[in-house]
């Protein structure tokens, strides 16, 4: 009797063209780790904060395609991009978590290897919110040493934001989304209007006649909702493991993360569920 080999085994142990670490660098990507002290727990703080940047490294990718094809008017992909970015907050939300298994006592010992490093210094995490509509020219003066991320972030925050550019079709609809909405200083930040609300009130009302509308209102409502938890469980992890200290890089700490709260990025999203 011919012993035949299993099609999912075939090949196996030829050499590959490529293996898996080589085609994720697993040398550069696992070397990448490198505490400054003898603490234990110093390596689950940077193996959180790097992967939070690999997360928002895939979330800038998807939301910069999504705000290209809603400029485009082709909408057919937006839906999963921006439900994808959802799910990779669920990811963010829950690495909080582990990083609070941290006690205060661990953090205080791993503390002087930071110096003034802190997360307030990450330009993908401003990044993001400027592409999400929260700019703040003020915020580029902490890049300035680093003109490559600096010139970056100004490209940004000089670019319309994914809800810009949402008003905009909406606009290009048909719907009355006020002018001084399409066309404006993009570096400022976005401010309600009563005539952009009018305009999803339309959407909320018709959903069958604007339903590519009406979808991907609710996957940004979706979005700023998995956001603000990620900002919440940020603040209550900092709150759990330094109490109301100021931040390593001089930032305020949980008075900070606790006022990142009070905005909104589509703020019409929200105000309009009053009016139905």
């Amino acid at each position: 009797m011919t012993k035949t080999t299993p099609p999912a085994e075939a090949g196996l142990h030829s050499r590959p063209d490529i293996s898996y670490g080589e085609y994720l660098r697993l040398d550069r990507l696992l070397s990448a780790q490198a505490p400054l002290s003898d603490e234990h727990d110093e390596l689950l703080f940077i193996v959180i904060h790097q992967s939070s940047e690999l997360w928002m490294r895939l979330s800038l990718h998807e939301l910069e395609a999504a705000r290209d094809h809603i400029r485009k008017d082709a909408l057919g992909p937006v839906s999963k991009m921006i439900a994808r970015v959802s799910r990779i907050q669920t990811q963010l939300i829950q690495s909080w978590d582990v990083l609070a298994t941290m006690t205060p006592s661990d953090y205080e010992r791993i503390r002087p290897s930071l110096g003034q490093s802190s997360g307030f210094q990450s330009f993908q995490y401003r990044e993001l919110e400027f592409l999400l509509g929260a700019k703040n020219a003020r915020a580029l003066a902490v890049h300035e040493t680093d003109p490559a991320v600096h010139a970056r972030l100004a490209a940004a925050c000089a670019t319309p934001s994914l809800y810009d550019e949402t008003l905009r079709l909406l606009a290009r609809r048909g719907l009355p989304v006020p002018e001084d909405r399409l066309e404006r200083d993009w570096t400022d930040p976005y401010e309600a209007s009563v005539g952009v609300e009018d305009a999803w009130l339309e959407v909320y009302r018709n959903p069958e006649a604007c339903w590519d509308l009406y979808d991907l209102a609710e996957k940004l409502v979706d979005l700023e909702f998995r956001f603000q938890q990620w900002r919440f469980a940020h603040m209550k992890t900092v709150e759990r493991i330094i109490g109301f200290k100021t931040g390593t890089g001089g930032s305020s700490g949980v008075a900070y993360l606790s006022h990142a709260l009070q905005g909104a990025f589509f703020p019409e999203l929200l105000s309009v569920r009053t009016r139905l």
